[in-house]
């Protein structure tokens, strides 16, 4: 087992509770990216439980690229998340994704399931990922809007779905069109009336 997360208090804590299971060994402590990526090699843990903030995809990069490097599975834990990470997690072959406020009994069913190569998802979110019925738009315009939903400026959304401010743009006014609606705010009350959020 490794543990990685940026906050070092947050670290801490989540392996005294790991340790606290006598099957269960830590064998390194990381506070993410290419340390991750290092640990994961260096000892060849089974399961990477990684902290994931909702907004930096570069967690589930790692996660993807620590399966590569180790065969090791990883679970990552939220505050919250998007149902477009949500997509990208379950497509990038993440072991599972739970919320930070899971009990400690759900959260150890699920290190014991995904160690046996079970995927454990958080089920609400989930079920309101792959759903979305009757939402005209692209995953990539849901990827947009939700991050629109966040608060971010253009600019900010080119810089975390890595695409041009033009691209954004382009997008913004595609579904603007799509939906029929007036500008991005009604967009966005739509989607988030519709559930697609």
């Amino acid at each position: 087992m490794k543990v990685s997360d940026d906050l070092f208090l947050s670290r801490s804590a989540l392996v005294a509770l790991v340790e606290k299971q006598e099957e269960i060994r830590v064998v390194g402590a990381v506070g993410g990216g290419a340390d991750t990526i290092e640990c994961a090699a260096a000892h060849q843990p089974d399961i990477a439980i990684m902290s994931f903030d909702g907004a930096d995809g570069s967690v589930l990069r790692v996660a993807e690229k620590i399966a590569d490097v180790s065969a090791c599975r990883s679970l990552v834990l939220a505050e919250s998340f998007t149902r477009a990470i949500i997509r990208q997690a379950f497509a990038g072959g993440v072991g599972g994704m739970l919320r930070r406020g899971v009990s400690p009994t759900w959260f150890f069913e699920a290190l014991h399931r995904v160690a046996q190569g079970e995927r454990v998802f958080d089920a609400e979110l989930t079920v309101a990922a792959v759903a979305n019925q009757g939402c005209p738009l692209t995953a990539r315009q849901i990827s947009v809007l939700e991050c629109l939903s966040c608060g971010d400026t253009v600019a900010q959304i080119a810089t975390r779905l890595h695409l041009s401010e033009g691209t954004v743009r382009n997008y913004l006014s595609s579904l603007v069109t799509k939906l029929g609606v007036r500008n991005r705010i009604d967009a966005l009350r739509i989607a988030r009336d519709a559930h697609w959020l």
